[in-house]
């Protein structure tokens, strides 16, 4: 029998937390004021809402990486890291306008990513 560590049950708090990203994601440049020319610089969040946002995505990071130690995880959270890593690195290098686009796929991604890592969970219970 293998053992599943109770910590992938926080995964609904992270899907909210994507969720939340994917909205804001879409609110914060927005194609709409793209269009129009607001920059982001010019729409900065609340300081509260960075530093929520920042714990947010450590958190996420490090309970991904705490779940890469076990079988039942290993493959979904490394994909939840590799997805991560690839969206920022991409996020980085490419055009202001592909910014939001890139965002909603990366995090549609993690999210997919995180109820077949439930969903595998269930399974071994």
């Amino acid at each position: 029998m293998v053992s599943v560590p109770a910590s992938v049950f926080l995964a609904p708090l992270f899907l909210l937390f994507e969720a939340l990203q994917l909205v804001a994601a879409e609110r914060t440049p927005g194609k709409e004021k793209i269009e129009i020319g607001v920059l982001p610089h010019d729409q900065t969040p609340t300081e509260a809402v960075t530093v929520l946002w920042s714990i947010g995505i450590l958190a996420e990071g490090i309970w991904a990486l705490t779940l890469i130690t076990n079988d039942v995880t290993r493959v979904h959270a490394g994909c939840v890291l590799l997805v991560t890593l690839f969206g920022f690195s991409t996020r980085s290098s490419c055009r202001f306008k592909l910014v939001p686009f890139v965002r909603t796929v990366e995090g549609a991604c993690r999210m997919g990513l995180m109820v077949s890592m439930l969903g595998s969970a269930w399974r071994a219970l």
